[in-house]
């Protein structure tokens, strides 16, 4: 029954994601705010189609920690899910991503219409002059900024590998930081066909002031988001012990079927 429901899944959230990509067109005609706009649809009609077909639900905490303004916001990144679950929470955003995203036909030109910030992550030093180029911009237009510390999806539970760029964009762009901690990986792990049934929760964790030294900044970030996503694996597991099977254990994926 979970590969049925995966399958089926599966199939109608690409087919809607391929919908709303051709359908919304128009879209770029009248700019940035009505693609992001299209960006929250295919968030919301997501999180429809795995509740109504796999049982997945999902559960937004700390949202009085959430700025609608100029701030950082810097998330675990476990799946596929959380690119477009934290679009539906936030008025106006600005994803740090590669820029190879912004090569895909239709897709990549939405991006680059929706001014979101495509770094080069190959080459480092060119990678923080375009942070510094256009996340002051993005901050003072009042924007709230997605970046993903890690710079990649890591599975639930694997050792931190916080990368540099967040704490040099934290520096240069003298704005507040929401750290925010989830288990989207327990459920929708990366590389992984299932879905399966529970809750994903996302936790929006207290802000993280402007001006502290950027050593200070990178530790208190991670030890909050690492402290948080710790808590929300045991809250889960305790409800469902299976989802063990997406969890590293000793720097390996445990899984009983499929490889997250």
């Amino acid at each position: 029954m979970l590969f049925l429901r995966s399958l089926v899944f599966n199939i109608l959230f690409y087919l809607n994601l391929t919908i709303l990509v051709i359908g919304g067109l128009p879209c770029m005609l009248f700019g940035r705010k009505a693609i992001l706009e299209l960006a929250r649809t295919w968030g919301r009609t997501s999180f429809w189609l795995h509740e109504k077909i796999c049982g997945l639900k999902v559960e937004f905490r700390g949202l009085e920690n959430l700025s609608q303004h100029g701030c950082i916001i810097a998330a675990k990144h476990e799946s596929i899910w959380e690119t477009f679950a934290l679009t539906t929470q936030v008025r106006d955003f600005t994803y740090i991503l590669k820029r190879e995203l912004t090569f895909l036909p239709i897709f990549g030109q939405y991006l680059l219409l929706a001014d979101q910030i495509a770094i080069h992550r190959k080459n480092r030093s060119v990678a923080l002059r375009q942070l510094v180029e256009k996340a002051g911009a993005a901050i003072a237009g009042g924007r709230a900024i997605f970046i993903f510390p890690e710079g990649t999806r890591r599975p639930a539970g694997a050792p931190p590998a916080y990368r540099s760029g967040v704490a040099h964009l934290y520096a240069v762009a003298n704005a507040p930081c929401i750290p925010v901690a989830l288990n989207s990986g327990l459920f929708w792990p990366r590389r992984s066909f299932l879905r399966r049934p529970g809750t994903i929760v996302v936790e929006f964790l207290p802000v993280i002031i402007a001006g502290l030294e950027p050593e200070e900044f990178a530790r208190l970030l991670q030890e909050r988001i690492e402290g948080a996503c710790d808590r929300l694996y045991a809250e889960a597991l305790a409800g469902d012990p299976s989802l063990a099977a997406n969890l590293v254990k000793g720097g390996k994926v445990a899984t009983a079927r499929n490889p997250g």
